[in-house]
């Protein structure tokens, strides 16, 4: 199993008028935490470009538990729980706040895309290598 976590503050303007980040705003931190997975396996998304491969979000699942507030620092926990094996990975998020309350979850379907041909792929052979340690 794969986990990866980003910290993030959270600005005024991801705030509703009743003070609460709006529930539209945790999909950034999400992409974020998922951005930084990848970069701490020694990836960019520039790199998968690179290597004509796109990961679009296919579907998503979110359920909000409590209110995150300005201010807080969260830890979004993105988990990786099983080793992709064919055009899909399947992402959970975690988000808490400094006190460890659970705030947040998510499931996250990304494909792996040829960019060319906007055709299913596999996921890249050196990111594959990166990963596969964390499920042996």
């Amino acid at each position: 199993m794969f986990v990866s976590e980003l910290k993030i503050r959270v600005r005024y303007a991801e705030t509703d008028q009743m003070g609460v980040v709006y529930h539209s705003n945790f999909f950034p931190y999400f992409e974020s935490a998922r951005a930084e997975s990848i970069r701490n396996l020694g990836f960019t998304y520039v790199d998968m470009e690179k290597m004509g491969v796109i990961m679009p979000v296919i579907e998503v699942q979110c359920r909000y538990i409590r209110p995150a507030l300005y201010d807080d620092l969260l830890t979004v926990k993105v988990i990786v729980k099983e080793l992709p094996v064919h055009h899909k990975v399947e992402f959970f998020h975690e988000v808490f706040n400094e006190k460890k309350e659970l705030l947040a979850t998510a499931r996250i379907i990304i494909y792996f895309m040829e960019a060319k041909t906007m055709k299913r792929t596999v996921m890249p052979e050196p990111l594959m290598n990166q990963l596969k340690p964390y499920f042996t």
